[in-house]
């Protein structure tokens, strides 16, 4: 099954991608309140046990990030295996906050302080129950689903410092989605294979083994220091191919389409748009 979040004209939902559809699991008496608390509660079997949930059409809804509200959003680089690079002992990790993605269909924002703003394509890992201290050998037991990340990247505010916190967070300058893929459908994420299209030309393309830390290994290595609740997600890295890593650079403006596919999950495509002098609410 396929979960997505979504607001229509009735406000924000989630439930089951159906086809064209999505059978809604948020009117069900006493549903939760989104698709974050509908896992952590149902995980890890997320199957409605009531059949009879109301439609809607996916062309009808506006689609969220799967997870809209995550608590935490740990991101990884350099952690693809590259032909001449030595593998790092450990990952680099940073963390995004929610507001910094927006989800299928919606729009990334170029800012106007930067011409170097950038694409990643990765997977995302969202986990299903709370988990701390887990050793690697347990630890897909406790993922709920993947998705398609667009980790995007305003460079030179990323390399202000060491840190790279400001050139991550600008407002809705990265994607998620389309929807969560749930483990059922992706009992093996090391099969998948991932692949970046700028204005339909692929720019980055990498089978999923050829990570350095794979997701067992990261929800260890992250749990150790941080519990990770229902919700959490941990964006994979990216391999080479991105704009930066391109001669010559290869940056986004306003009018591109992105597009990120990792077949058996799907394909998240946003176009980018210039920012605005006014608050985006």
């Amino acid at each position: 099954m396929k979960f997505a979040s979504f607001i229509d004209i009735s406000g924000p939902g989630y439930g089951i991608v159906d086809g064209e559809t999505i059978l809604r699991l948020d009117t069900i008496p006493g549903a939760p309140q989104d698709l974050k608390a509908y896992v952590g509660s149902h995980f890890p079997d997320l199957a409605p046990s009531e059949r009879n949930l109301e439609t809607v059409w996916l062309k009808d809804v506006t689609l969220l990030p799967p997870i809209p509200n995550p608590g935490k959003i740990f991101c990884v680089a350099t952690n693809f295996h590259e032909e001449g690079k030595a593998a790092p002992e450990f990952p680099l990790l940073f963390m995004r906050n929610a507001e910094a993605q927006t989800g299928h269909g919606g729009a990334l924002v170029k800012p106007t302080v930067s011409e170097k703003f950038d694409f990643e394509g990765e997977l995302a890992a969202i986990i299903g129950r709370r988990a701390h201290k887990i050793v690697a050998a347990e630890a897909m037991a406790y993922v709920a689903g993947y998705a398609c990340f667009n980790e995007g990247s305003v460079r030179d505010w990323q390399k202000h410092s060491s840190q790279f916190t400001p050139g991550k967070n600008f407002f809705h300058s990265g994607a998620f989605g389309p929807w969560m893929a749930c483990t059922q459908e992706i009992p093996d994420p090391k099969r998948l294979f991932l692949e970046s299209r700028v204005n339909g030309v692929t720019m980055q393309s990498v089978a999923i083994d050829r990570m350095i830390f794979d997701i067992p290994w990261l929800i260890s290595y992250i749990s150790t220091f941080a519990p990770l609740d229902p919700g959490d997600v941990i964006v994979t890295g990216t391999p080479s191919g991105f704009g930066a890593s391109r001669n010559p650079p290869r940056f986004l403006f306003p009018g591109d389409e992105v597009e990120i596919e990792i077949p058996g999950i799907g394909t998240l495509r946003n176009t980018v748009v210039g920012d605005s002098l006014q608050n985006i609410s």
